[in-house]
């Protein structure tokens, strides 16, 4: 139910104080998406979880045993938003050293779906943040639980008319939302920033290469400058929650919205938080 949590299958259960992933952020997450009772993308979140923790050295997660976990905590809420943590779980004593023997911690909780307004769906006033992403090749693409960047990208505004800010790496390229992956269109191909020194290589984010493949569509994975934000004929912004967003304008700088945006936005309404209404009205 929502408001509920687990810890290692058990309710009200707090986690050690020791625990890695609240000492050192050692460990992974996902949010996923309950819609009907069923958590949407569920394979893609999992398969994300297992590639990140073979990246981190950390033992597999145990799918199943987290699947019926999350069935338990979803019993009495048809729709929510799921969190899932896995961390490395307690230290051996002090110090960065990982255990020998980790024996990783899960943490399950439900909360109530992200209450974002409508109008973000229909057109996202988003900004250029401050806070850069510096570059590390080893953790890049992965959903860890290093946020502070995200944090303190994010503490920049407080505008709820501004929808999301975009992240610069080091170099002054255009990476990602503090919360969302980002496209563009421009002479008709679709394009999205490289995640190889950092960012979220997000499950959405997939689902678009995927299907842009499989419609033909022109992709450009790429290095993005904002100061061609200009040129270009759409702009859009993934995740999980929200599906899609079009991007109305950067920095005050408005963009169009155009017919890539709607059709995925189309083909992701069924496993995201899309208000009725937004697709095909």
């Amino acid at each position: 139910m929502i408001g509920e949590h687990l810890v290692n299958g058990r309710s009200g259960t707090v986690v050690s104080p020791d625990d890695r992933g609240l000492t050192y952020g050692d460990g992974l997450f996902e949010t996923v998406a309950v819609i009907d009772g069923e958590p949407r993308l569920w394979e893609r979140h999992m398969d994300r979880m297992e590639a990140g923790a073979r990246r981190l050295g950390m033992p597999p997660p145990p799918l199943t045993t987290i699947r019926e976990e999350v069935r338990y905590l979803v019993r009495k809420a048809s729709t929510g938003a799921l969190k899932v943590l896995y961390t490395r779980g307690p230290g051996e004593g002090r110090g960065y050293r990982t255990p020998g023997r980790p024996l990783p911690t899960r943490i399950l909780t439900l909360h109530e779906p992200p209450g974002y307004p409508p109008e973000y769906w229909q057109g996202a006033d988003v900004r250029i943040c401050e806070t850069r992403l510096a570059p590390q090749a080893r953790l890049a693409g992965l959903k860890h639980l290093n946020r502070l960047e995200q944090v303190l990208a994010r503490s920049e505004w407080r505008d709820l008319a501004i929808a999301e800010g975009l992240m610069l790496d080091n170099n002054g390229f255009l990476v990602e939302g503090t919360a969302t992956n980002i496209f563009a269109v421009r002479a008709g191909a679709l394009i999205t920033p490289p995640l190889d020194e950092a960012g979220v290589d997000g499950v959405v984010r997939q689902i678009v290469l995927k299907r842009a493949k499989e419609w033909g569509l022109p992709t450009e994975i790429r290095r993005i400058y904002p100061e061609e934000i200009p040129e270009m004929e759409e702009m859009f912004l993934t995740n999980s929650m929200i599906g899609l967003w079009p991007v109305r304008s950067v920095e005050g700088r408005p963009v169009a919205r155009g017919p890539v945006a709607d059709r995925f936005l189309a083909e992701l309404a069924a496993d995201c938080f899309v208000p009725p209404g937004i697709v095909g009205g």
